[in-house]
């Protein structure tokens, strides 16, 4: 039985790699296993698909796994999307809500759709076009809505994460300052739930570092590929670059805590002249267009006569223009605010 430092000894001459030699010690040391302490109330987390998730995955993953050629942009964007699942699994769900897209449209054309059609009275030829054109655009809806999910759901945690970020800077730079190491930095910031979405970009951080045992240059690596936020990656890459060239991390963090409160400053003005500019759109569109409009058919009504259709279209105005332009407007102002709203 060679020695173990017989076997690092070794020289691959077909590839010309020459291993350095290390001595028993440093081989030895590399056999201790790496000892992780958990609290006692402590208990793994397993991944579990949902119910239709595991019958997509039982009748279609043979198929999927035989059929689907790796895809790196559906993997990155499960992974950004912290999507607990595997990339043959969730297009498996695809195929399978496809599919019942399709039997379904198919079934409810058939059933409801002549009704619907003889009460309008189309032609034999026009049943027969949007009856096809049903079962085709349903199923395409249905695969491109749950093709998009992850990148979807990518970018709104990039919008929580970019929203978070001046504020997470403060508290990065404020631990700085008390001379704080980064991995007790990143480990304090998981345990503030009210970062969001960063607060469980650190939680990972920390993951890599306690649980599987890694550096935290390593760790904030792996972060860099996961995170879906370019704000977050470039600082985290700035923290790689400080430290791996022998810069002090205290000044760039408060160099990054400055930077980003002044971009939220701004952002915070763009928005603010946003709803100026909704504002007066709102006046123009909702409250004088419609009032002009009712004033002109009630003057039209009266002088040409044909007061039924005049009244229809005004009961049109009132009771379906209005209220809809009011509802579309409130919708807008109170999306943009609940995505702005820290």
């Amino acid at each position: 039985m060679p020695e173990v430092s017989d076997l690092f000894k070794r020289v691959d001459t077909t590839k010309k790699l020459y291993i350095r030699t290390q001595t028993p010690e440093e081989a030895k040391e590399r056999t201790i296993p790496h000892v992780i302490r958990l609290p006692s109330s402590a208990a793994p987390e397993y991944i579990k698909l949902t119910t239709f998730q595991k019958f997509a995955w039982r009748v279609l993953g043979k198929t999927v796994t035989s059929r689907m050629k790796p895809n790196t942009a559906l993997d990155e964007g499960l992974r950004k999307a912290h999507m607990r699942i595997r990339p043959e699994e969730y297009m498996a769900c695809i195929w399978m809500a496809t599919i019942l897209a399709a039997i379904g449209s198919v079934i409810a054309g058939i059933v409801v759709g002549p009704v619907l059609l003889e009460i309008l009275g189309l032609p034999l030829t026009a049943q027969v076009a949007i009856f096809g054109a049903i079962t085709v655009i349903i199923p395409i809806m249905v695969y491109a809505l749950m093709r998009s999910t992850p990148a979807s759901n990518a970018k709104k945690i990039a919008r929580d994460i970019d929203k978070r970020i001046a504020s997470a800077m403060s508290f990065i730079s404020a631990m700085a300052t008390a001379d704080v190491n980064v991995d007790v930095i990143f480990k304090e910031l998981a345990r503030q739930p009210i970062y969001g979405e960063i607060c469980k970009e650190a939680e990972w951080i920390t993951r890599d570092t306690e649980l599987m045992g890694v550096d935290i240059l390593t760790a904030i690596r792996r972060a860099i590929s996961r995170t879906p936020s370019k704000k977050l990656q470039d600082f985290l890459q700035g923290v790689i670059t400080t430290s791996t060239s022998g810069g002090q991390l205290k000044p760039y963090f408060l160099l990054k805590a400055e930077e980003y409160e002044k971009e939220a400053k701004l952002d915070l003005k763009a928005r603010m002249e946003t709803l100026g500019l909704m504002a007066e759109s709102f006046v123009v569109v909702v409250v004088a267009f419609p009032l002009f409009l009712v004033l002109i058919l009630a003057i039209m009504a009266i002088i040409g006569g044909s007061a039924g259709s005049t009244m229809m279209i005004l009961y049109m105005v009132v009771l379906l223009m209005i209220p809809m332009s009011q509802f579309g407007f409130i919708f807008i102002i109170w999306n943009s605010e609940k995505e702005s709203a820290v």
